[in-house]
């Protein structure tokens, strides 16, 4: 019997990498489109020698509807984009070309390949300072470009599913976290910051008092969950992804152990994301199954991971922030 093929846009990447892994063991062909800006190829190098899985290094922006990789593929995740908060508001523009016009360059492919679902890896920051638990037709109101660019990327996914047909199901994803997150570039999760710290025996550096909270959920469950929206019958699906466990910063440094600093709380930051996932669970039976204690253990394992991350301390994280609050505190006061 033939294996299904699955086509993984930013593969090499944090999550994308432990769909690559999820898909490999349930026995399909992968085959993995990554510009490796973001992604790396260590993070798929367990499968090196593995015939089921072929890479494409190139970007997403520059695909025709007629490549190569997507021929015969069942199934297309889509994970390929640029993150984080404070670049978004510096360089606009690039997020809306990769996030967007990137995005509509692979909802062309999916639609030439004729694939049987597309899924879109949204973000729950589409829903800007939310009420809790948040539900999938909550009002929508991206703070800054990332969001607004993700956002916009999902409109396009539904669009081509209306006019065209496509088959889409998108996931707004909360606040995934687990090995192999990014751990060099700009100031941004909490993780990342926290283990250079741990490693330097720096302070962790707690943004307001620590009491905030976030919906973390382990990235093989995030993972899982893709698979599972690919696979259903179901289609043209919004489903809000997290743990339905919202955890405090508090929280985290009691797990890792530290001395704590505080600095300013962030405009345009909720106190707490909290997903609301009985759409999720109900309809595509899929559930958290990685306990927040024992993803930090699993983390913390590969700590040597962060060994050549950036060392953020109060002085540099006001710098690196600076537009941040420009730009999203004159907002708040308008």
């Amino acid at each position: 019997m033939t294996k299904p093929i699955v086509v993984v846009t930013g593969g090499a990447g944090f999550i994308g990498s432990h769909a690559v892994d999820v898909l490999l063991e349930q026995g399909y062909l992968v085959r993995v489109i990554d510009n490796l800006v973001g992604g790396r190829e260590s993070n798929l190098k367990q499968h090196q020698q593995n015939p089921d899985l072929v890479c494409e290094w190139r970007d997403i922006g520059l695909l025709e509807p007629d490549a190569a990789v997507f021929r015969g593929a069942k199934y297309v995740l889509h994970f390929a984009g640029i993150g984080d908060i404070v670049p978004s508001i510096e360089c606009p523009v690039d997020y809306m070309l990769t996030n967007i016009q990137g995005t509509v360059r692979v909802l062309e492919c999916a639609r030439a390949a004729q694939v049987e679902k597309f899924v879109y890896a949204a973000s729950s920051s589409c829903y800007g300072l939310a009420a809790v638990p948040t539900k999938e037709d909550h009002p929508i109101a991206p703070q800054y470009p990332y969001a607004l660019s993700k956002y916009m990327g999902e409109q396009a996914a539904f669009h081509w599913h209306q006019v065209y047909r496509l088959p889409v199901n998108s996931i707004r994803i909360f606040n995934a976290y687990g090995t192999r997150v990014k751990t060099t570039g700009v100031y941004g999760a909490v993780f990342g910051v926290f283990f250079k710290q741990k490693l330097a025996n720096k302070p962790f550096t707690v943004v307001g008092d620590g009491t905030q909270s976030r919906d973390f959920l382990y990235v093989t469950d995030v993972a899982k969950a893709f698979i599972a929206a690919a696979t259903t019958e179901r289609t043209g699906q919004v489903y809000n992804l997290g743990a339905g466990n919202p955890q405090s910063v508090n929280r985290l440094v009691e797990l890792l152990g530290g001395e704590v600093v505080y600095i300013p709380k962030r405009p345009g930051e909720p106190d707490c994301t909290f997903a609301d996932i009985t759409k999720i669970t109900t309809e595509l039976g899929w559930k958290p199954t990685v306990s927040f204690e024992d993803g930090v253990k699993l983390m913390l394992a590969e700590i040597d991971c962060w060994k050549d991350a950036p060392l953020w301390e109060p002085d540099s994280i006001a710098k690196a922030t600076a537009t941040w609050f420009n730009f999203l505190e004159n907002k708040e006061c308008a």
